[in-house]
């Protein structure tokens, strides 16, 4: 019986839920969501049912929440997040539009050269629509070859059986350091020589992080990671102001940078990004709109796409 009481509750009262939580007060929950505060009462009063917890406290100045209601708050709202956007990926076969492409691409080329280019294919073919994730180098190939993946952009020097590569974007990996360190008068450094150093990195699980850790491990040292960060910027930012060094794309910096830091290349040969376009073999020559973006990105790097299979 008390599985079956754990159903009584929908959509709506999530959502309802959520909007007195969020306002503290039943009467203004209400009127974000349109209803009558009774209904709004009805409607919280069956969710405690439901869950055999009371989830809000109701006080002479409004109401909050207890233990209870706050995990509710919690788990409600990753559940209306994920049906809004379930919602919101049905959208465009509801309007005829089902041209949709499946895109992963590796931190470096969603963080450089991607925004731009997908502009103009947007520009060109309006009705798309684009998935676009990032995801290390190893994990796209294995995705595109899955089919879980429609296309990719990688930094693996690598071939696979059932996909073709093509030749996207080069890039390069430097170290930035304040101008003040006594490492910035160099051309070139060996990253071993950087280790004593404390990194600005970005944060645990990207795929740079990862990289640089993997390296200074085969090093047989370890990288001390002062700073985790959620993109390249912020490394520009926290090295320019002295707090440490940083490794970035060459792509990723912008004119003013090298006012305030110092660029320096690094001698290993895995600095070199050459970005690689995948695509499974027998979608390269369809005559769709996947055919039309390898064409476009290729277009954009100043290159053009073979006809040959």
């Amino acid at each position: 019986m008390q599985s079956l009481e754990f159903m009584h509750y929908d959509f709506v009262d999530l959502k309802v839920f959520l909007a007195v939580a969020d306002a503290g007060n039943l009467s203004r929950g209400a009127r974000r969501v349109h209803l009558a505060p009774s209904s709004v009462s009805l409607r919280i009063k069956r969710l405690e049912e439901a869950m055999g917890a009371r989830l809000l406290v109701r006080g002479a100045r409004g109401v909050s929440l207890t233990p209870a209601g706050r995990v509710m708050a919690d788990h409600a709202r990753r559940c209306v997040a994920l049906l809004e956007q379930m919602r919101s990926d049905m959208q465009p076969f509801s309007q005829r539009i089902t041209r949709r492409i499946t895109f992963f691409a590796n931190n470096n080329a969603i963080s450089s050269y991607l925004p731009d280019d997908l502009a103009r294919f947007f520009a060109r073919f309006p009705d798309v629509r684009i998935i676009l994730e990032e995801h290390p180098s190893h994990e796209i190939v294995d995705a595109v070859a899955a089919a879980r993946a429609d296309i990719g952009v990688v930094a693996l020097d690598q071939t696979h059986p059932d996909l073709e590569f093509l030749p996207y974007r080069q890039d390069q990996l430097v170290m930035l350091m304040p101008k003040s360190s006594g490492l910035a008068a160099t051309a070139d450094i060996h990253f071993a020589d950087c280790m004593g150093e404390p990194f600005i990195s970005l944060q645990q699980g990207t795929a740079l992080h990862t990289f640089l850790v993997g390296h200074a491990a085969a090093l047989g040292g370890r990288l001390d990671v002062r700073v985790q960060v959620s993109g390249y910027r912020a490394i520009a930012r926290l090295v320019a102001s002295g707090a440490g060094i940083g490794v970035v794309p060459r792509s990723a910096l912008e004119p003013a940078d090298q006012q305030y830091l110092a660029v320096v290349g690094l001698k290993e040969a895995w600095s070199r990004r050459d970005l690689r376009i995948c695509i499974r073999r027998e979608r390269r020559h369809a005559q769709d709109f996947l055919a039309d973006l390898v064409d476009n990105l290729c277009a954009a790097a100043g290159l053009q796409t073979s006809t040959e299979a």
